[in-house]
């Protein structure tokens, strides 16, 4: 029974109070926030008044504005230190991911590594990101212009609860990069990783104050953030991302959204069905189907469908599905009992409207508070909530196709745009299959991790899915704006004094004509 397991022994009580004393709260009560295998109380998490954010914000500004004079080399030396902390403390940050949202060991030890991936990529390529590029101007060799990239300020970061940590800290570590300071929200839920991810970085010599954490639920804490921030990076869903985004553009301010998602799965006749039966698993029942990119819709060639149900539908009802800190199990608990009952409602609706369970379908209680099974569905269709919603959960429908175009069509059939798979044993047709999807990110033959892991190229959504990206040069970038800084080294911009204002033109339009001729500027 999950009560009978032993909380991790680097979990301690005086650890985790001593995390939540960073969250500021002067009359906003604390939540409970629970150890997810258990239902166990762990800690009163301390919730954030208006006031309090503001006072985070301000401090935050103080400290922003002598840490963006650092030379950009003194900060990524920081980030240089840290990335070693992470490494190190890699084990002690998969206890605590796990015991606040109930993932699998894989799932949490593989997420400790996305920060220190973040800070490797840009400790390399910031310098050349955020260098001044200078141009010439309208009067060759008398003019010229400069972008300089100067940091937005102070920018907010709302995580979600699925990746507390990778979000959380990665995407502040980019904006703390690029010479911002960071006020950051957390779910309650969730709130431990992310604050022992800002002690870490606070060792390895992040100025105190830089980076700000408040805590509280969406729309107590979430008005107040946005209306102090100088930009907001938020991951979660689609109806929190239209309100946020509403409200930074009330603001004038950019905003970074990564949206829900439907993905879909595209299996080409071609592909080898063992591969793509073990994609799938990770796909489908990785992180228990808590994912925002992972697999929910999967089209299969009618010749192949009946072998890829059966091998699937065997190997998901096989899963070790228990709760655990080693790595034994393959799949964990949801995030809450709340999140259960919503997936549950989901595929109830689909049985109800027709559908049926292949495999799965039930909470699974004897195991703990918020366990669901691997869940199959087929005859899944539109008027389902599991067939256009997102169900966020270990839950995946099955369809035929007859034609590589009604794969793709269906695929596209949907408000979403985050993430699709498709495999198929000829890459290059694989890879031409995958370019007609309407997604901002597409792998082919891997499921996610290819496409989310390459921090070379951005990652985003489009359609519903999203505005904007993480990773790439675009990942950095969008935490600055850019100053134009020109100069005029002799006043020749207009007629000289005396000379005819025809005869100016005359010369500025022949001088026009040379510049596309020779190329200058």
């Amino acid at each position: 029974m999950s009560q009978d397991l032993q909380r991790p022994a680097s979990v301690t009580d005086a650890f985790l109070q001593q995390l939540v004393e960073r969250v500021p709260s002067t009359a906003g009560g604390t939540w409970k926030l629970t150890e997810v295998y258990t239902g166990e109380v762990l800690v009163e998490l301390p919730q954030s008044t208006p006031a309090d954010i503001e006072r985070a914000f301000a401090a935050a500004r103080v400290a922003q504005a002598e840490w963006s004079q650092w030379p950009l080399a003194k900060r990524l030396k920081v980030f240089k230190r840290a990335h070693a902390l992470f490494v190190e403390n890699a084990h002690r940050t998969a206890d605590l991911i796990q015991v606040e949202s109930g993932k699998n060991r894989r799932m949490a030890i593989e997420e400790t590594c996305d920060p220190p991936m973040v800070m490797s990529h840009y400790i390399k390529h910031a310098p050349r990101l955020l260098a001044p590029v200078t141009k010439g101007g309208p009067v060759p060799f008398l003019t010229r212009s400069t972008a300089i990239r100067q940091p937005k300020g102070v920018v907010g970061v709302i995580a979600p609860w699925n990746f507390p940590f990778a979000t959380g800290i990665s995407d502040a570590v980019t904006a703390l990069i690029a010479g911002n300071g960071v006020v950051l929200k957390p779910d309650n839920k969730t709130a431990l990783s992310p604050l022992w991810g800002i002690q870490m970085l606070e060792d390895a010599g992040l100025p105190k104050g830089l980076f700000q954490v408040v805590c509280g639920e969406g729309p107590d804490v979430g008005p107040t953030l946005i209306d102090h921030a100088n930009y907001v990076m938020f991951t979660g869903s689609t109806a929190t991302g239209r309100v946020i985004g509403e409200r930074a553009g009330r603001n004038l301010i950019g905003a970074c959204l990564e949206l829900g998602g439907k993905n879909p799965m595209i299996v080409l006749d071609d592909a080898d069905m063992d591969d793509v039966v073990e994609g799938a698993v990770f796909g489908v029942f990785g992180n228990t189907g808590q994912i925002c990119m992972h697999i929910e819709r999967i089209y299969l060639p009618e010749s192949r469908y009946a072998e890829f149900r059966d091998k699937f539908v065997a190997r998901a009802k096989g899963l070790d599905v228990r709760a655990s800190y080693d790595f034994g199990p393959e799949m964990g608990s949801l995030v809450s009992p709340d999140h259960k009952e919503r997936v549950q409602s989901h595929v109830d609706d689909a049985v109800a409207k027709g559908a049926t369970v292949l495999a799965g379908g039930r909470p699974r209680p004897d195991l703990g508070p918020a366990f669901y099974e691997p869940t199959i569905l087929e005859g899944v269709t539109q008027d389902m909530l599991t067939g256009s919603c997102e169900t966020f959960g270990p839950v995946v429908a099955l369809h035929r196709y007859r034609t590589v175009d009604e794969a793709v069509a269906l695929a596209n059939d949907t408000d979403y745009g985050l993430n699709a798979s498709v495999w198929g044993g000829d890459v290059e047709a694989a890879s031409a299959v995958a370019r007609r999807i309407q997604s901002g990110n597409v792998n082919v033959n891997d499921i996610l991790a290819t496409a989310f892991a390459s921090k070379g190229t951005p990652s985003g959504g489009v359609k519903q899915s999203g505005v904007g990206a993480r990773h790439g040069d675009q990942g950095l970038t969008k935490y600055t704006d850019v100053q134009n800084l020109a100069v005029l080294k002799k006043q020749v911009m207009g007629a000289r004094p005396g000379q005819n204002y025809d005869d100016y033109v005359k010369g500025m339009l022949s001088g026009l004509s040379m510049m596309r001729r020779t190329r200058l500027r």
